[in-house]
């Protein structure tokens, strides 16, 4: 499969503690990865890095071949590429329908359906998963080549979360690259093509959803079912 996107020997550091300790991994092009790991582990830390919003130490981040280490976050979205944080994803000060017209014409209606009675309040009244739906629903409808998506089913009801994944097979399936971070393996991800499982900023872990057992090549489970 092709790549779309790549760390190879990355380091990235937080004032004097290093977050990342020369992480290589990759995404292939048209299909959805999964970051697995504990808080703490360096899921968002890799996300930041393939979206340039935190600068790397050590290391090379690829775009289809091509190193983009020192473009910034902005100039790396002009590329195509949209990154969701788990939290704050919202312009707080302009409504639900404005917050998704910065991205076009929304079919809030196919993804959340929840929020067609919510357009007209503030971003900044809504409850914690009625902001992620918005701010996801924002980066969906933008189609990028690339969606980065930091625990996207933060805050959601499972069937909620549920759809939200099936509407990232769907991007993908139409040629579109998506990297989410969640804590767990979640049912909804089964297909995805690859599963990278970071713990204490290293990558202990890469291969297919099924190669994920609860002794799995990762190093013993934890108490979440989760190889680590």
């Amino acid at each position: 499969m092709a790549v779309a996107v790549e760390l190879r020997g990355v380091r990235v550091r937080y004032g004097l503690l290093e977050a990342l300790h020369g992480v290589d991994l990759a995404c292939p092009a048209g299909r959805v990865t999964v970051l697995l790991g504990r808080n703490g582990s360096g899921r968002t830390t890799v996300l930041r890095a393939l979206a340039g919003d935190v600068p790397v130490s050590a290391g090379q981040v690829l775009r289809e071949g091509r190193d983009v280490t020192a473009l910034d976050a902005h100039r790396r979205a002009a590329a195509g590429s949209a990154y969701v944080p788990a939290e704050r994803g919202v312009f707080g000060s302009l409504t639900v329908a404005q917050n998704l017209a910065l991205s076009g014409d929304a079919p809030v209606d196919r993804w959340f359906p929840e929020l067609a009675r919510l357009l007209h309040r503030r971003a900044d009244t809504l409850s914690g998963g009625e902001q992620q739906m918005v701010a996801v629903g924002r980066a969906l409808a933008a189609r990028p080549r690339l969606l980065l998506l930091d625990e996207p089913g933060r805050g959601l009801a499972p069937a909620v979360a549920a759809r939200l994944h099936g509407a990232l097979f769907e991007l993908a399936a139409a040629g579109r690259t998506v990297v989410l971070a969640e804590q767990a393996p979640l049912p909804s991800l089964q297909r995805a093509a690859v599963v990278h499982v970071l713990r204490r900023g290293r990558v202990a872990f890469s291969g297919e959803p099924s190669e994920l057992g609860p002794a799995g090549g990762a190093g013993g489970a934890d108490r979440t079912g989760l190889s680590l």
